[in-house]
């Protein structure tokens, strides 16, 4: 077992009057891809905003390697090395490509700021934003909107990404170039925390699994030990691979 980057420790989240998660353990090592799987409500979005600052632990604690950052406010967080790629993915429509890259890139006031060999790195593994480069974003299909929220949270090298159902609403076949995308990523160590409502995805690309329910994480273990055992999946999840090839 990889050494664990980020640990959630009996982690309690509130808004405003509902109690969302309740008693969070969470252990995502260093260098893999970790999948969060649950039924819709489970409380996998509050556990990467939890993650990301964005609301804070009522009690409990979230460490980043070796770091409590449980009452860190999101830009220190995101400071150290954290992007987060939300469900509504977070790009700026009115925006070009190329815009919504630098202002992704910390520091970054012009395209040059951007390290070329990273930015041709993503254009091999996203060939639409080079072709709409200087388009508006808004003016993408979603799949491309899902590639450039991916692409503007690995612009830099990040500690950590956080991403919220990056296949909902794809087609097949951007579905197969995300996952392609995500390999590459995961051959370049890059540790990945994703939320992912479809098991096949999941099970092409996860090394660990953490399944939540009614805010709490109830089962944890290789992802290739679920992916094999359909009783399991059922249990958990009320799904068996057989019915999501």
């Amino acid at each position: 077992m990889s050494e664990a980057l980020l640990k959630l420790e009996g982690v309690h989240t509130h808004i405003g009057a509902y109690h969302i998660l309740h008693g969070v353990d969470l252990v995502v090592p260093a260098n893999q891809l970790t999948m969060l799987l649950g039924r819709n409500g489970a409380g996998k979005t509050t556990t990467l905003r939890t993650i990301m600052g964005l609301w804070h632990a009522s009690q409990g604690s979230v460490t980043l390697a070796g770091q409590d950052i449980t009452q860190r406010p999101t830009p220190d967080i995101a400071r150290a090395g954290v992007a987060y790629v939300p469900e509504n993915m977070g790009i700026f429509a009115d925006l070009s490509v190329k815009e919504n890259m630098v202002l992704a890139a910390r520091g970054a006031r012009t395209v040059d700021d951007i390290d070329t060999t990273r930015l041709e790195w993503i254009f091999g593994l996203f060939p639409a934003m080079k072709k709409f480069w200087n388009h508006p974003a808004g003016k993408l299909s979603g799949g491309q909107k899902q590639m450039l929220a991916v692409s503007r949270a690995i612009v830099e090298p990040r500690q950590l990404l956080l991403i919220d159902e990056p296949s909902k609403g794809l087609a097949p076949a951007i579905i197969q170039n995300m996952i392609a995308a995500f390999r590459e990523l995961k051959a370049a160590q890059t540790t990945i925390l994703l939320v992912e409502q479809n098991f096949n995805f999941a099970r092409q690309l996860g090394d660990s699994v953490a399944v939540m329910d009614d805010g709490q994480v109830v089962h944890s273990g290789a992802m290739a030990e679920l992916a094999e055992d359909e009783a399991l999946q059922a249990k958990l999840l009320g799904l068996s691979l057989g019915a999501h090839q």
